[in-house]
């Protein structure tokens, strides 16, 4: 004679697959966990990505060719080296004014307006507003202030042409 229980028939579960059901949506929640977490790395993964391609230098090199543009015109006497400084001196001010508006960000501190920042671009600050969009990923996503930033590119360049085509930047001589 053995001593073997009958096994349980019907409707009722063995204590094994309660627990394999009673896991189950934490299983689900751990895979959600993953799949969550690896679109976000995925997204980071893809921001890295950006940052390091050919499209993110095309800015840096505007910036370059246009400063070095405005140095040789001050060299040729076709510009006043005040011009070409001034644009310098902005351009190093607004770059700094991103990395303390980046670093408050991070820290959730008081922010910089991104009036100011425009300001300082508008001035003739926008090659290193540029410069820090791209090196800082700072303001490089919102749409609504890249295309202000981008009008007030156009702007001061517009102003910069109508001053060498009227003669008025020869005051600062």
């Amino acid at each position: 004679m053995t001593n073997k229980k009958p096994a349980k028939t019907g409707n009722s579960a063995s204590p094994q697959t309660n627990r394999a059901q009673k896991s189950r949506p934490q299983n689900n929640r751990a895979q959600n966990s993953r799949t969550s977490n690896n679109r976000a790395q995925n997204s980071r993964t893809q921001k890295s990505n950006a940052a390091t391609s050919g499209s993110s230098l095309m800015p840096l090199l505007l910036v370059v060719i246009f400063l070095a543009g405005l140095i040789g015109a001050a060299q040729q006497h076709m510009l006043p080296y005040g011009i070409a400084g001034m644009y310098l001196t902005l351009s190093l001010l607004t770059f700094i004014a991103y990395a303390i508006d980046k670093s408050a960000a991070k820290r959730g501190k008081w922010r910089t307006k991104e009036s100011t920042l425009h300001l300082l671009a508008l001035m003739g600050g926008w090659p290193g507003a540029l410069f820090a969009q791209n090196v800082l990923r700072h303001k490089s996503v919102k749409a609504s202030f890249r295309n202000v930033f981008w009008l007030t590119v156009v702007a001061n360049l517009a102003v910069l042409g109508y001053g060498i085509k009227t003669g008025a930047v020869d005051m600062f001589i």
